[in-house]
Protein backbone atom coordinates (compact mmCIF):
# COMPACT_ATOMS: atom_id res chain seq x y z
CA UNK A 1 0.00 0.00 0.00
CA UNK A 2 3.06 2.31 1.09
CA UNK A 3 4.44 1.84 -2.82
CA UNK A 4 1.11 3.07 -4.34
CA UNK A 5 0.97 5.71 -2.04
CA UNK A 6 4.30 6.62 -3.10
CA UNK A 7 3.66 5.92 -6.82
CA UNK A 8 0.04 8.96 -6.32
CA UNK A 9 2.63 11.25 -4.40
CA UNK A 10 5.15 11.18 -7.78
CA UNK A 11 1.84 11.78 -9.99
CA UNK A 12 1.03 14.37 -8.02
CA UNK A 13 4.51 16.19 -8.20
CA UNK A 14 3.87 16.37 -11.98
CA UNK A 15 0.75 17.46 -11.65
CA UNK A 16 2.49 20.56 -9.72
CA UNK A 17 5.23 20.71 -12.80
CA UNK A 18 2.15 20.95 -14.93
CA UNK A 19 0.53 23.74 -12.67
CA UNK A 20 3.83 25.46 -13.49
CA UNK A 21 4.10 24.89 -16.89
CA UNK A 22 0.17 26.59 -17.51
CA UNK A 23 0.77 29.46 -15.11
CA UNK A 24 4.16 30.32 -17.09
CA UNK A 25 3.32 33.48 -18.84
CA UNK A 26 0.20 34.17 -17.50
CA UNK A 27 -1.33 37.24 -15.69
CA UNK A 28 -4.32 38.24 -13.26
CA UNK A 29 -6.92 35.64 -12.27
CA UNK A 30 -6.03 32.76 -14.89
CA UNK A 31 -2.15 32.81 -13.33
CA UNK A 32 -3.78 32.45 -9.68
CA UNK A 33 -5.62 29.99 -10.50
CA UNK A 34 -2.96 27.51 -12.37
CA UNK A 35 -0.59 29.09 -8.76
CA UNK A 36 -3.59 27.85 -6.79
CA UNK A 37 -3.53 24.13 -8.63
CA UNK A 38 0.69 24.24 -7.68
CA UNK A 39 -0.25 24.84 -4.12
CA UNK A 40 -2.44 21.84 -3.90
CA UNK A 41 -0.60 19.31 -5.84
CA UNK A 42 2.38 20.46 -3.73
CA UNK A 43 1.17 19.81 -0.73
CA UNK A 44 -0.60 16.65 -1.50
CA UNK A 45 2.51 15.24 -2.97
CA UNK A 46 4.64 16.04 0.16
CA UNK A 47 2.08 14.89 2.58
CA UNK A 48 1.95 11.75 0.93
CA UNK A 49 5.62 11.03 0.60
CA UNK A 50 5.70 11.64 4.18
CA UNK A 51 2.93 8.95 4.22
CA UNK A 52 5.04 6.44 2.02
CA UNK A 53 8.13 7.00 4.26
CA UNK A 54 6.18 5.57 7.50
CA UNK A 55 7.08 2.29 5.99
CA UNK A 56 9.57 2.75 2.92
CA UNK A 57 13.00 3.46 3.86
CA UNK A 58 13.67 7.66 2.85
CA UNK A 59 16.72 6.58 0.79
CA UNK A 60 14.30 4.66 -1.78
CA UNK A 61 11.21 6.76 -1.46
CA UNK A 62 12.95 10.25 -2.25
CA UNK A 63 14.68 8.74 -5.16
CA UNK A 64 11.64 7.00 -6.40
CA UNK A 65 9.31 10.08 -5.46
CA UNK A 66 11.75 12.34 -7.36
CA UNK A 67 12.04 10.14 -10.25
CA UNK A 68 8.29 9.78 -11.10
CA UNK A 69 8.11 13.50 -11.06
CA UNK A 70 11.15 13.71 -13.14
CA UNK A 71 9.52 11.02 -16.06
CA UNK A 72 6.11 12.81 -15.79
CA UNK A 73 7.63 16.53 -16.40
CA UNK A 74 9.66 15.34 -19.12
CA UNK A 75 7.03 13.76 -20.94
CA UNK A 76 4.18 16.56 -19.97
CA UNK A 77 7.35 18.49 -21.23
CA UNK A 78 7.18 16.67 -24.54
CA UNK A 79 3.73 16.14 -25.30
CA UNK A 80 1.89 19.06 -23.64
CA UNK A 81 4.12 22.15 -24.02
CA UNK A 82 6.16 20.85 -27.15
CA UNK A 83 9.70 20.90 -25.98
CA UNK A 84 12.01 18.84 -28.02
CA UNK A 85 12.49 14.69 -27.48
CA UNK A 86 16.26 14.38 -28.14
CA UNK A 87 18.10 11.12 -28.15
CA UNK A 88 20.05 12.66 -25.29
CA UNK A 89 17.49 13.34 -23.54
CA UNK A 90 15.41 10.24 -23.86
CA UNK A 91 18.40 8.47 -23.14
CA UNK A 92 18.85 9.93 -19.99
CA UNK A 93 15.24 9.65 -18.75
CA UNK A 94 15.60 6.48 -19.70
CA UNK A 95 18.40 5.48 -17.31
CA UNK A 96 16.52 7.30 -14.47
CA UNK A 97 13.81 4.85 -15.33
CA UNK A 98 16.18 1.75 -14.88
CA UNK A 99 17.88 2.92 -11.81
CA UNK A 100 14.15 3.79 -10.19
CA UNK A 101 13.23 0.18 -11.29
CA UNK A 102 16.21 -0.54 -9.70
CA UNK A 103 15.66 0.46 -6.38
CA UNK A 104 12.64 -0.81 -6.30
CA UNK A 105 13.43 -3.85 -6.83
CA UNK A 106 16.43 -4.04 -3.83
CA UNK A 107 13.83 -2.24 -1.62
CA UNK A 108 13.26 -4.34 1.50
CA UNK A 109 10.12 -3.49 1.31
Amino acid sequence: MHWIILIIAGFCEVGFAFCLGKAKGLVGLPYWEWMGGFVVFYILSAVLLAKATEALPIGTAYPVWTGIGALGSVLLGIFVFHEPATFWRLFFITTLVISIVGLKMLSPE
